[in-house]
């Protein structure tokens, strides 16, 4: 009697088996890449006030790069507070008063100055949001000798700050459980330029600062970091 059905039939099970296994393969692989921080958040640069053409309201490469501002002539409690401030318009206006500073064009600061007069915050659109349920205490960074750059890149490059890092749990667990890569001299935290060229452009082991060594940095912190989930998490 012959068959109802081709004999190549009988491979169907297997390429419909291997067909489903690749299928779900590129689902889990893409949602595993897609569905993170490293793709979603990287690169995100929103549009600030004051804003012209390809540069920001405030423009970090002439102020933090040209000018050589410290980070913390702005944000001024990154040493002593969890959160990293914004300053006040006042702040801005120091520098921007009509009879302080005179621009080739008015107009750039002009949103500065109109805030002042209104005795109105300038809405800042920040840019490194972690979740409700994370904590991130600068200053405890800050102070063990975890320079800017670290998560926020080269900023005195930048016309508009972007966020480079995923800032993802991943993310901050490798530094934890191996923070003497990361970490520089205290008195270089905020001079990023100065970080990425002659210090993390090296080896760990070929980095010395004074006689400082990354292993020293190391053995200054108080403790380990931790990597338990009430370090992190509320």
């Amino acid at each position: 009697m012959p068959s109802l059905f081709p004999r190549w039939m009988n491979t169907l099970p297997t390429v419909l088996g291997l067909m489903g296994a690749g299928l779900t393969a590129a689902v889990v692989g893409g949602v595993w890449y897609y569905f993170t921080p490293a793709f979603w958040e990287v690169g995100y640069a929103p549009i600030q006030p004051g804003s012209q053409k390809l540069v920001s309201g405030f423009n970090h490469q002439i102020h933090a790069g040209k000018l050589g501002m410290d980070c913390r002539y702005c944000h001024t409690n990154v040493e002593t507070s969890s959160h990293s401030n914004v300053p006040p318009v006042a702040t801005c206006y120091g520098c921007h008063a009509e009879n302080r500073m005179r621009l080739p064009t008015e107009e750039k600061v002009g949103f500065v100055r109109a805030a002042y007069a209104g005795d109105q915050p300038i809405a800042w659109t920040e840019v490194h949001i972690l979740p409700d349920y994370v904590q991130f205490p600068h200053m405890s960074h800050v102070n063990a000798g975890v320079s800017c750059f670290s998560c926020h890149g080269q900023v005195t490059a930048m016309p508009v700050v972007h966020q480079v890092k995923s800032l993802a749990m991943s993310f901050c667990l490798d530094c934890h459980r191996d923070p003497t890569p990361s970490l520089v001299p205290k008195d270089k935290v905020t001079d990023l330029v100065w970080v990425e060229q002659e210090w993390l452009s090296k080896p760990v082991e070929e980095r010395r600062y004074n006689g400082i060594t990354p292993e020293m940095l190391r053995g200054e912190l108080l403790r380990d970091p931790p990597t338990h989930c009430a370090a992190c998490h509320y």
